[in-house]
């Protein structure tokens, strides 16, 4: 048996542009993955999205919001979005991550912290309540994470001190990605 999955994920997880830690569910327990994104400029006409453990109509969807909402310039750009350890996600909150992910590939940079990503993301790019935050706050603490980013807890619940809330994804972008 495997004592703590989110660990025996991040084993081998290198810290590098495109590389993102993923605070998700699966059923209600927490589980920590790392999302990997690779941007490069398209070799033909048309630029090739492809991804591994997570929907792609909902990479595309994500990456058209991203040039949107964004200063990223996606058009002309290949875009693979991987998830580590052979896991399908469908949850919604791994939408912040993966943006990240793409905007830390597309860039070159990494995040300024080591902390764990979630969030629901809509359209307008604003960053969505998710369930269960206080779970998966706790699993990062238990790996040693400086922090999560992710949406404030709705009603008058505490806002935990480890959680550090963004509005939106351009927000997420500016403050927590660095060379």
């Amino acid at each position: 048996p495997v004592l703590n999955p989110s660990q025996a994920l991040l084993e081998e997880r290198q810290i590098t542009d495109g590389s993102v830690v993923l605070a998700t569910l699966e059923g209600t327990r927490p589980l920590l993955v790392e999302v990997q994104a690779l941007v490069n400029k398209t070799s033909y006409g048309y630029p090739k999205r492809a991804a591994s453990g997570i929907d792609l109509n909902r990479v595309n969807l994500l990456v058209a919001m991203l040039e949107r909402r964004t200063k990223l310039n996606l058009a002309e750009m290949d875009i693979y979005v991987n998830i580590v350890g052979g896991l399908r996600l469908q949850d919604p909150a791994a939408d912040l991550a993966v943006c990240m992910a793409i905007g830390s590939a597309a860039k070159g940079l990494k995040l300024k912290r080591n902390a764990v990503v979630f969030g629901e993301i809509g359209l307008s790019g604003k960053i969505r309540h998710v369930p269960f935050i206080d779970k998966r706050v706790v699993e990062a603490q238990k790996l040693g994470f400086d922090c999560a980013i992710g949406p404030r807890i709705r009603g008058s619940a505490k806002q935990p001190s480890f959680l550090v809330t963004v509005p939106d994804v351009r927000t997420a972008l500016n403050e927590f990605l660095q060379k």
